[in-house]
């Protein structure tokens, strides 16, 4: 900021005593070393008692902390006529900071009616300049607005039959999704019957082939006890086998058959009838 009074006029040191002086002076060691929140405080037990140059380096103390609102309240209590000019291009700092344009320009046309000053004339353009952009920018947004209320008035008809052209479109897609759904299902039905008749198939030929396997278990336990009960064949004594030798011979059929040997090398005594 331009316009800072960090020194003290003598006339006011004359008022404020050696207490006074004292505080002022660490209140401009703390505001030359970045200390502003002590510098504030320091510039405001001084302005207490009606400083107007304490009031208006602790508002410029806070207009240095960010606390524009602040600066803002103490520049506004500055009275004295030799301050006015200082005092209204500082609040147009304010004011521009926060973003408040209109008041802003405002305290920098109050102070240049009090004298021209290349700043505070640069200040005072940049707002204006400002101002024109946002007001193009509302107007932007003003049309923008207009223009799609007058589309939308305009299409209705039109978003009428797009809305009905999408309707249909949804209904056809049910009807679609339906008709894949109920196709499904009977695929699904037709398999279900498929497999119980082949399981009923397959049952079938397991009961068959397990009444096969019985019978076949039956007739063969039938075959064995036949055959326990049937006489065993006593093998061929030796006189018998001459016996049928000589018969054999005798109708002129030459067979040959092997003599087998009877228990223990004994012969029949009986050989005219060996059966």
């Amino acid at each position: 900021m331009r316009y800072l009074l960090i020194s003290i006029l003598v006339s006011t040191l004359s008022f404020a005593g050696m207490f006074d002086f004292m505080t002022l002076k660490s209140a401009r060691q703390a505001y030359e070393r970045g200390q502003y929140d002590k510098a504030a405080k320091l510039y405001e037990e001084v302005a207490k008692e009606g400083s107007d140059e304490a009031k208006f380096d602790a508002a410029d103390a806070y207009y240095k902390m960010g606390k524009y609102e602040k600066a803002l309240e103490l520049y506004r209590d500055v009275k004295s006529k030799n301050l006015q000019f200082e005092k209204l291009h500082n609040m147009g700092n304010c004011y521009a900071k926060l973003g408040k344009i209109d008041e802003g320009i405002e305290a920098y046309e109050a102070a240049l009616k009090i004298k021209e000053d290349e700043d505070t004339r640069f200040n005072l353009e940049l707002l204006r300049k400002l101002k024109k952009e946002q007001k193009r920018e509302k107007e932007k947004k003003t049309q923008q607005k207009n223009e799609k209320r007058n589309n939308e008035n305009g299409n209705g008809k039109q978003n009428e039959n797009k809305n009905f052209g999408k309707s249909k479109e949804r209904q056809q897609r049910k009807q679609k999704n339906r008709q894949q759904q109920q196709n499904q299902k009977n695929q699904s039905e037709q398999s279900q019957k498929d497999e119980n008749r082949k399981k009923a198939s397959d049952r079938k030929r397991n009961e068959a082939k397990k009444r096969k396997d019985q019978n076949q278990k039956s007739d063969g336990n039938r075959e064995n006890e036949m055959k326990r009960k049937m006489p065993k064949e006593e093998p061929i004594s030796e006189m018998e086998l001459r016996k049928w030798n000589k018969v054999l011979n005798r109708r002129g059929i030459h067979t040959l058959m092997l003599p087998m040997q009877t228990q223990k090398g004994e012969r029949s005594e009986d050989e005219t009838t060996p059966w």
